[in-house]
């Protein structure tokens, strides 16, 4: 089983990539699919996190997840905030929406790191939602490149399954540039 956790602010769409990324496991093949979020007083910019299982037969556990093996940041300023390399097993793989060199992140050669500027994607295919980027989406694409769980294509149909066609459309864009930016360190 795959455990995934996001980690983002609120009004980022943490729940909705962690749905997407989901229903994108399920065409994919996977049996055992959930998504959940964590609430509690959340508000617009504070700190939350969803959660994704991926398994290849059917999941019985529905509990919140406790340490994940993939841990996707879509704020990079959150490292100042919540204890995120403290939910991650040893070995597993962080990913992060930044602008910053990975050098710049604390964080354990063994473990696998990627990054991808998800902000600037977002703004270059014109994804804004009130003002601000849409960094979740670009974020599934980040995910796809470096988890290689996920193909692009079953990306698109979740996304489908989620979105108006016309933001399918620039959403879609994002994710597929999102994949050919992402950085992964070389372990």
């Amino acid at each position: 089983m795959h455990e995934v956790i996001w980690h983002g602010r609120g009004g980022q769409g943490v729940v909705v990539a962690a749905q997407i990324l989901a229903e994108a496991a399920y065409l994919e093949g996977f049996k055992g699919v959930t998504s959940a979020p964590t609430f509690g007083p959340e508000r617009r910019g504070a700190p939350l996190t969803a959660s994704t299982r991926i398994a290849e037969n059917p999941i019985r556990t529905f509990a919140q997840i406790e340490m994940a093996d993939i841990t996707v940041i879509l704020d990079d300023s959150l490292f100042g905030v919540v204890d995120i390399l403290g939910r991650v097993r040893k070995g597993g793989l962080v990913i992060i929406n930044t602008t910053q060199p990975l050098t710049n992140f604390k964080v354990a050669a063994d473990f696998g790191l990627a990054s991808v500027d998800a902000a600037g994607v977002a703004l270059k295919q014109h994804l804004i939602k009130e003002g601000a980027p849409v960094v979740n989406t670009p974020m599934l694409g980040a995910f796809a490149r470096a988890a290689g769980m996920i193909s692009l294509e079953n990306l698109e149909k979740a996304l489908r399954g989620k979105l108006s066609r016309e933001a399918v459309f620039k959403n879609f864009a994002a994710v597929k540039a999102a994949y050919e930016a992402t950085v992964i360190r070389e372990q």
